[in-house]
């Protein structure tokens, strides 16, 4: 009777000190992921200005550059070809707008605004945390 009560505070100062463990250890990983996002956050941020700037600035410009040219060129054809040189205006930008557009589109398919390791480490985290609880304890 005196062995078991011997043995029970040895048990539940190793529990808790393996709790403590396992939240230190939860802890650490969390700062780790946390400090990797901010990192590629960082990176992404300064990615996503760069090509909002770029993006504001080309605008601007093109609006104006479009604006003027389509003023002078619809008032030097207006005599000879009439309404038909706005059909014509029309078309283009379209065809323009819509190539923007597959380019716009083809630098976010390359993934720059996207966060690989952080997402690739939250996957590989998950996947062993999941592994851990159908196959039981891991050592």
């Amino acid at each position: 009777m005196e062995d078991k009560q011997a043995r029970a505070p040895d048990a539940e100062p190793g529990l808790i000190a393996g709790v403590v463990g396992i939240a230190k250890n939860g802890f650490g990983l969390l700062v780790s992921r946390l400090e990797l996002a901010a990192l590629e956050l960082a990176e992404v941020r300064g990615n996503l200005v760069k090509i909002i700037l770029v993006v504001a600035l080309g605008m601007v410009t093109a609006w104006f550059a479009i604006a003027y040219w389509t003023v002078l060129v619809v008032m030097l054809s207006w005599q000879s070809m009439g309404w038909k040189i706005l059909l014509i205006f029309a078309a283009v930008f379209t065809v323009l707008t819509i190539g923007v557009f597959l380019y716009a589109q083809s630098i976010i398919r390359q993934g720059k605004l996207s966060m690989r390791s952080t997402m690739a480490e939250l996957r590989s985290d998950r996947d062993h945390l999941m592994s851990g609880e159908q196959g039981g304890p891991t050592t």
